[in-house]
């Protein structure tokens, strides 16, 4: 304080001004609750903890997302944001179209683990923006092949099902990796090993055993998944082939 008795005026000795929260918007509780989602699973999702983590209250949150409900058709087209269109540049690449597509979902899935549990929950509306978009250019690929309307609707759903179906166990398997603290080979490798005697009479099972022994894990899951999305896009080709 100087000698008159003023005080000082400098920025350094004024008090400092808490910081302003971001202002509240329904983009930002998309983006909070997909962070929560990944971080801790669906169980974890609330109102009243997703308004914790923007430090806003639940009643806050009410006036941009109307329910939990609402909310979880959100956050799946926020997720589906991250998928580029699907496209076929003639009748002949649609398998390739599709198989991107589906690798493509996959890797959004494992990244988003939570959103299998919930695509039953919207219905796969096509009333989101994203999934609309991801929807229609799936629609337009089965269309380029030859199908019509209603067979490619149907066509984009069997690809769909197999993806969402294999996920889901692929998903919890690697929850399962994660709460035992070993790596997925460390995993794979007690686990075979804890099983060998169970195999004793049962040589089939005691040869896929064999078979997979000292193999990547990972690859492994990749490799499953390429021949039953395969297996899948044959029947599809086969179909469209009795439909000319």
């Amino acid at each position: 304080m100087a000698a008159d008795g003023k005080p000082i005026p400098s920025v350094w000795a004024k008090p400092r001004k808490q910081r302003e929260q971001p202002a509240l918007t329904r983009e930002r509780i998309v983006a909070e609750a997909v962070r929560l989602l990944d971080e801790e699973g669906l169980d974890a999702l609330s109102m009243r903890t997703l308004g914790t983590r923007l430090n806003a209250g639940a009643t806050s949150l009410y006036r941009h997302v109307a329910s939990k409900d609402e909310l979880i058709e959100l956050v799946v087209d926020e997720v589906y944001g991250e998928l580029p269109v699907p496209a076929a540049d003639g009748p002949g690449e649609w398998r390739a179209a599709l198989a991107r597509s589906a690798d493509e979902l996959r890797s959004m899935a494992l990244r988003h683990p939570w959103v299998v549990a919930v695509l039953g929950q919207v219905g796969l509306a096509e009333l989101g923006p994203n999934v609309a978009r991801v929807s229609e250019g799936l629609l337009g690929v089965c269309a380029a092949a030859g199908f019509p309307v209603h067979v490619a609707e149907q066509a984009m759903k069997t690809v769909l099902a197999y993806v969402v179906g294999t996920v889901t166990s692929e998903a919890a398997w690697l929850s399962l990796v994660a709460r035992s603290g070993l790596t997925e080979q460390e995993l794979v490798r007690s686990l075979m090993e804890g099983a060998a005697g169970s195999f004793e009479g049962h040589q089939r099972l005691e040869e896929s055993h064999t078979a997979h022994r000292g193999q990547d894990p990972a690859r492994v899951r990749d490799e499953n998944f390429s021949f039953g999305l395969q297996r899948i896009l044959d029947g599809l080709e086969v179909h469209l082939d009795s439909l000319r």
